[in-house]
């Protein structure tokens, strides 16, 4: 027997740029006691340094301060951009944030895909040198938390020290509450993507980043490939799929406060001209056909987001599902909506205790691989 499907939330976190980075902060710390209160499952924060509309270099700070006040929620980086740290400092970090959360903490990593980011930090992502470094990296990161004896790795990009116990008392002692680590999300955008792969490969958390499901229905198919490379058979239950949802009390209401509001404003100002910059708005097209130009907020709100009434949200939802084969867990793309505090906060109520119960049957409808 598999589970129902449950609800997350997956925040970048999105702030308009005139917003300021402790008022971003505010609201997104009132959006995960929201979530804790309303029984949602998890929260995942990501981590951005040059993009004026995701201002959070800082994943963990967030975190940090969500953990306590919060009760049951899981909360992770979604994710750390591993080429930006150093493994080891990384490492201890981590689990120190474990211990904080008693064993609430998700680990979710990222390779980092903004130019401008690559640019601040000297990375050749062009090339791919992000991608090797997240391997490394991560590789570095569980062989600290998980071997006991003393070693070096010497790799491309760091060498990395396990000393032996010095002066009688001083040693490497930092590790996870969580045994033997917390649970690792990766999330993927591209198809083919090498780091779905990864997840498969490893048994992490796969993620799809809210594209159109004609397109994210290929990630799974990533995971499996890097799965079959272990040996691993990998669970749909775990599969998260980040989307844009506005649920309100009419199709009218909910389209006005998507499209007419932040969520479309964000898109239009950021997220679409971002994509086309990088030549990628054919991951939001429901047909390679579509001409860049009719890929609008319109076009989104209607192909991709998940906007209406309960009953429309739950049809929209259960559509999806059908279509990529099933998952496990929706996460929320998270908005700022302070100036509109009580409607995002109804939103989230309403896909918590009016859509959900109406999609118990899915969790059971789907083979497991």
């Amino acid at each position: 027997m598999r589970k129902p499907m449950e609800i997350g939330y997956f925040t970048m976190p999105s702030h308009p740029p005139e917003c300021g980075l402790k008022e971003g902060n505010d609201w997104d710390l009132q959006v995960m006691r929201w979530l804790d209160e309303l029984g949602y499952q998890e929260a995942w924060v990501g981590e951005h340094h040059t993009a004026p509309w995701e201002p959070n270099p800082t994943p963990d700070l967030l975190i940090a301060q969500a953990l306590m006040q919060t009760k049951k929620l899981r909360i992770g980086p979604g994710g750390f951009l591993l080429p930006y740290h150093h493994p080891a400092e990384l490492a201890n970090r981590v689990a120190m944030l474990d211990h904080l959360s008693e064993g609430r903490l998700n680990f979710g990593v990222a390779a980092s895909g903004l130019p401008s980011d690559w640019a601040m930090f000297n990375v050749d992502g062009m090339s791919g040198q992000n991608r090797d470094m997240t391997r490394e990296a991560l590789e570095i990161i569980l062989k600290l938390w998980t071997e006991p004896a003393p070693f070096t790795h010497k790799g491309k990009y760091w060498t990395v020290t396990k000393p032996d116990t010095m002066f009688d008392f001083l040693k490497p002692h930092i590790k996870p509450l969580q045994a033997p680590h917390p649970p690792i999300g990766v999330a993927g955008l591209s198809k083919n993507s090498d780091t779905l792969k990864l997840a498969g490969e490893r048994g992490f958390i796969p993620m799809s980043l809210n594209l159109n499901p004609a397109y994210v229905s290929s990630h799974w198919d990533s995971v499996e490939i890097g799965a079959a490379k272990t040996g691993r058979k990998p669970n749909r239950q775990d599969w998260r799929l980040v989307r844009e949802v506005f649920v309100a009390d009419t199709d009218e209401e909910a389209w006005k406060l998507s499209t007419g509001d932040m969520m479309g404003r964000m898109m239009s100002e950021y997220f679409l001209p971002l994509l086309g910059h990088f030549g990628f708005k054919d991951y939001l097209k429901h047909a390679p056909d579509v001409p860049d130009s009719d890929v609008t907020v319109e076009y989104c709100a209607k192909r991709n987001w998940i906007v209406g009434s309960p009953a429309t949200v739950a049809e929209k939802i259960e559509k999806i599902y059908d279509e990529v084969g099933g998952f496990g867990v929706l996460l929320v793309f998270g908005f700022d909506y302070k100036h509109k505090a009580e409607a995002w906060h109804h939103s989230l109520s309403l896909l918590k205790n009016e859509v959900m119960p109406r999609l118990g049957h899915l969790g059971s409808a789907k083979k497991a691989a």
